[in-house]
């Protein structure tokens, strides 16, 4: 610890990302990485850009992507907002929306990055936990004196998703307060909140090209709402970073939304392969939870997890395992791979169990 560390560097209790060993290569199925290159044209628009004139400033309001995004989900420019990762916009969304004093509502077991933006901002948490099934029961959300609900769909680690209509229940039962949908997994099964924005003012949908456009590496993420919560946005981020989006991402990432069928294309792959994967799974012994994501979640019922993530480390494949972590110790998030690498994995597990 700094002597020069403030009081609020050293209270906080920072996020931790899946681990990026360097010692070897891996089957790396611990990320929620899609295995799939990013569409072509994205990739030959990020090209192009390399060969322009670099020592310009981009386009700080992201013209053209957010033009592409409105036309693909039906929307006005003014309804949507870039950032650096949808991470970034959470935080953004965080300081903005629920930073004013009253608790925020989510899950016990979602991403764990929302206490640290909690922590961050001071926010106090309204911890809301998942049923023994790992469910969220939505009147868990209704009668909350909160700043504001914060629902992954589909959640994460667990994978499982909420129909459109228990988001609705939420949207009514918190009408004065944004509720935020995390939809970082939307489009491996579950149906996108997009659809009510124009029905309900106080909802600010949230997505990413990390996962189904297959572009974690140019860190591009997106904010859908009523236009008063985008200008909103808008307004803290020309606070505090006018020129997120760099010019050779924000040319990928509006070529990357403009390919449709590219997204759709990779997007059926991994659910082809999730099935089978599981169907494997299940076989093995493993319980796993239904899932509309690109992992699944699964434990065994006579192995300790620990174990496993162990051995399997110990033959090149990485997954994600919790530790101690309350009710989930026992569990592993296993992001779905090309065929050959979920192959790969199943025949280890063979060998293990």
């Amino acid at each position: 610890m700094s002597r020069f560390w403030t009081d609020k560097i050293a209270s906080l209790d920072p996020y931790v990302p899946g681990e990026q060993p360097q010692d070897k290569k891996y089957i790396k199925l611990n990320t929620n990485e899609s295995p799939y290159s990013p569409s072509p044209k994205a990739i030959a628009a990020m090209q192009e850009m390399v060969g322009s004139d670099l020592r310009l400033y981009p386009d700080p309001n992201c013209t053209s992507l957010k033009k592409a995004l409105a036309t693909s989900y039906g929307l006005e420019s003014n309804q949507v907002f870039v950032g650096n990762g949808s991470d970034e916009v959470l935080a953004l969304a965080f300081m903005g929306y629920f930073s004013n004093g009253k608790p925020l509502a989510f899950a016990d077991i979602t991403y764990s990055f929302y206490k640290v933006y909690a922590q961050l901002y001071n926010i106090v948490p309204n911890i809301v936990p998942l049923t023994d099934s790992f469910d969220i029961d939505v009147n868990d959300y209704k009668d909350l004196d909160v700043s504001g609900v914060v629902v992954t769909n589909p959640n994460a680690p667990t994978g499982k998703a909420l129909s459109l209509d228990k988001i609705k229940s939420v949207l009514q039962s918190n009408p004065d307060v944004v509720v935020l949908v995390d939809e970082a997994y939307v489009d491996f099964g579950a149906d996108s909140a997009v659809s009510l924005v124009n029905q309900y003012p106080n909802l600010l949908v949230v997505q990413t090209l990390s996962k189904s456009r297959a572009l974690a590496g140019i860190r591009v993420g997106y904010a859908l709402g009523h236009k008063d919560l985008i200008d909103g946005l808008e307004r803290l981020k020309n606070s505090f970073n006018s020129y997120p989006i760099d010019r050779i991402a924000l040319a990928g990432a509006t070529a990357a939304v403009e390919d449709a069928e590219y997204l759709r294309e990779i997007s059926d792959k991994t659910i082809a392969t999730r099935l089978w994967a599981a169907r494997e799974l299940k076989a093995l012994g493993f319980e796993v939870l239904g899932s509309s994501t690109n992992f699944v979640f699964v434990t065994h019922p006579e192995k300790q997890a620990e174990s496993i993530y162990l051995a399997l480390k110990e033959q090149g494949i990485l997954v994600r395992y919790f530790g101690n972590k309350p009710r989930i110790g026992e569990y592993m998030r296993i992001t779905i791979g090309t065929d050959e690498e979920m192959n790969a994995l199943i025949e280890v597990l063979k060998a293990l169990i």
